[in-house]
């Protein structure tokens, strides 16, 4: 396996490759700065190296395999740009998968079109931000792997079976990642993946109260555990045994108490979001304030007002007294004299109303000039807004996560010190106020209304800045719900522990984004269509596509005999890619997701499944390096 980054996640997805699938890993990564980095990008590159090394060295020494593929030194190329020489010299000709994570997508873009000329059937998996382009890209390499292989049968039959494997999956961490914090942020929100049009729904749910009977949805994917809610309480890690239990059977769910549950829900086929409005159209409400409207409001009122009492005074049409009343509004009648009193005082009342007509007209005309010019503008936290979100950082996942929480109807303060960030044009484009400053600046947070904020986003990428924002937050608000992004996931580890120890009546969780995306990038180098990732806490749980040819814990046996608790499960059964299933369908009728437990898993079915880490590892990892 080789992989190409600039940041943690290359660090900690080669880490995962080597400690979790025990795979040899070709790293390559920019070389050290000769000028002083600064201290956090310095301290950031040596903790992720730190933690390649203890993997490294914890799977040679825990597994006592002496099998030649486990090597005890790790190969580090240094090279500033993935050019073809580096890419070669790296062995991508003779590897089984490349992952290209630089943090520009033009780079990966440029090396993966290199690598695809240098080996076509190799696996690729990119990561891009721009998921339009990405599915373009996708199709692209698929195409010319699929005519290179084409190409390569023709003189070679032996290898017509393996171009099955050769496969192109775009991803991105702001994607893997954006559920998990704002569902860590949030209580109640589901977690969501989607993948070609397929959405899977994950709900969390709170423990069934005494008498009540939990409704496991279609079933049970993980029982959260006894302190996930509890403020004070220890959050579970993967290594630890009071943790989260992932793909528990049936007599663990039932015998757990006390204990919430994540279920998947609902299964449906998603298509594109219709708009609330259309586009460009700015509604009539936005041109002027609510006191403007309520001023223009009460002048009518008081014009229809006066038109009903010259009907009443001079008997006549409605017609003629409404349009009497208006030339006497705008000062344009001639003056009522030798007209009766009544007639006399009603002319006075109409021109005291034309007088404070023209200023409200005014104001109106000003104010929808406005409007209009700050259309594309910021927009400023409103005066008693509360129960609001605040987000720090507008970068790739603070915009993700923007979006998630717009979609999800939560109302959001930003707060960005670049005012040329990657979001700031989402946050205008969705109407989002922005406050634009330092957040470690004094008045910073409370121009975002932090005193009244449910919850705090701290997603620069930076790390004390997060962790400064999130203690000064704790000090204007210690009850306050707040989440961070650290770099690091053991010193993410570490502050959440110390948070919670100085803070017990507050929430306070800690995330690293490497920690989360680094699952679902290792799964997708293994050769299998990773569709996503669903974090549990600090676990992650896998969903997967693929044919289940060639494996002896699912092949030819039942559903129910395959499902291996706490590894594995298999979900749904892919129609289209067989023909027709167990119940005689159509092919093209899609997937089916209740699957007897007596139907018998066959050689060419397709599934989707649901794994941890280590549960794809062993199922997986195995078969995938004796097939090379």
């Amino acid at each position: 396996m080789v992989v190409c980054g600039d940041d943690g996640l290359a660090h900690r997805l080669a880490a995962e490759l080597r400690g979790v699938y025990r795979e040899q890993v070709v790293l390559v990564v920019p070389p050290a700065r000769r000028t002083p980095p600064q201290p956090m990008a310095g301290r950031a590159r040596a903790a992720s190296a730190a933690l390649f090394g203890r993997m490294v060295t914890a799977v040679n020494r825990g597994t006592g395999d002496s099998d030649d593929t486990l090597v005890p030194d790790e190969r580090v190329m240094e090279a500033a740009d993935p050019t073809e020489a580096v890419l070669a010299d790296a062995g991508v000709d003779r590897a089984a998968a490349l992952a290209l994570v630089y943090d520009d997508d033009e780079t990966n873009i440029r090396a993966a079109l290199t690598a695809r000329r240098l080996n076509p059937r190799l696996r690729l998996v990119l990561r891009l931000y721009n998921r339009r382009l990405g599915q373009h890209i996708e199709e692209l390499l698929d195409q010319a792997a699929e005519l290179a292989a084409t190409a390569g049968r023709g003189g070679h039959e032996g290898h017509a079976g393996h171009g099955a494997d050769i496969t192109t999956t775009v991803l991105s961490d702001a994607d893997t990642t954006a559920p998990a914090l704002v569902a860590t942020a949030l209580v109640g929100t589901s977690k969501v993946v989607d993948a070609e049009g397929l959405l899977l729904r994950a709900v969390e749910r709170r423990p069934p109260r005494p008498g009540e009977v939990a409704d496991p949805g279609l079933c049970t994917l993980a029982l959260l555990s006894a302190t996930s809610n509890d403020p004070a309480g220890a959050e579970g890690s993967e290594d630890s045994g009071d943790g989260p239990r992932l793909l528990p059977d049936a007599e663990a769910v039932a015998a757990a108490t006390g204990r919430g549950t994540v279920v998947l829900e609902q299964v449906s086929y998603s298509g594109p979001p219709l708009p609330a409005r259309r586009a460009g159209v700015m509604p009539f409400a936005s041109l002027f304030s609510a006191r403007l409207r309520w001023s223009l409001a009460g002048l009518v009122a008081a014009v229809v007002a006066l038109a009903v009492a010259l009907i009443v005074v001079t008997d006549d049409h409605p017609l003629r007294a409404i349009y009497i009343t208006l030339l006497d509004l705008f000062a344009i009648n001639e003056p009522a004299l030798g007209a009766p009193t009544g007639q006399q005082v009603l002319q006075l009342l109409s021109g005291l109303v034309g007088l404070l007509l023209l200023p409200v007209l005014l104001a109106a005309v000003l104010e929808a000039l406005g409007t209009f010019r700050t259309a594309s503008a910021l927009r400023k936290p409103p005066r008693g807004l509360s129960g609001h979100v605040v987000l720090l950082g507008l970068g790739k996942i603070g915009t993700r996560v923007l979006t998630r929480l717009r979609e999800l109807h939560i109302p959001v303060v930003c707060v960005e010190a670049d005012p040329e960030a990657r979001g700031m044009a989402v946050a205008r484009r969705l109407r989002v106020p922005v406050v634009v400053g330092d957040v470690t600046q004094e008045g910073v947070l409370e121009s975002a209304k932090i005193h009244r904020a449910d919850a705090l986003l701290a997603l620069t990428s930076v790390d004390t800045t997060n962790l400064e924002a999130v203690l000064y937050a704790r000090s204007v608000r210690p009850d306050l719900r707040a989440v961070l992004r650290l770099y690091d996931d053991d010193f993410a580890k570490a502050v959440y522990r110390t948070l919670r120890t100085a803070h017990p009546a507050a929430l306070t969780r800690s995330r690293s984004v490497s920690h989360l995306a680094a699952p679902a990038f290792a799964g997708a180098m293994m050769g299998r269509q990773i569709l996503g990732a669903i974090p549990v806490e600090r676990r992650v749980l896998l969903f997967a596509a693929f044919v289940v040819n060639g494996h002896p814990q699912l092949e030819g046996r039942t559903v129910a005999e395959a499902f291996r608790p706490g590894a594995w499960r298999v979900l749904a059964l892919d129609t289209a890619a067989r023909g027709a299933d167990a119940r005689g369908e159509a092919p093209g009728s899609g997937l089916v997701w209740d699957l007897p437990d007596t139907y018998v898993l066959r050689a060419g079915d397709r599934v989707v499944l649901a794994a941890t880490r280590r549960g794809l590892a062993e199922l997986l990892g195995r078969r995938t390096r004796s097939s090379r």
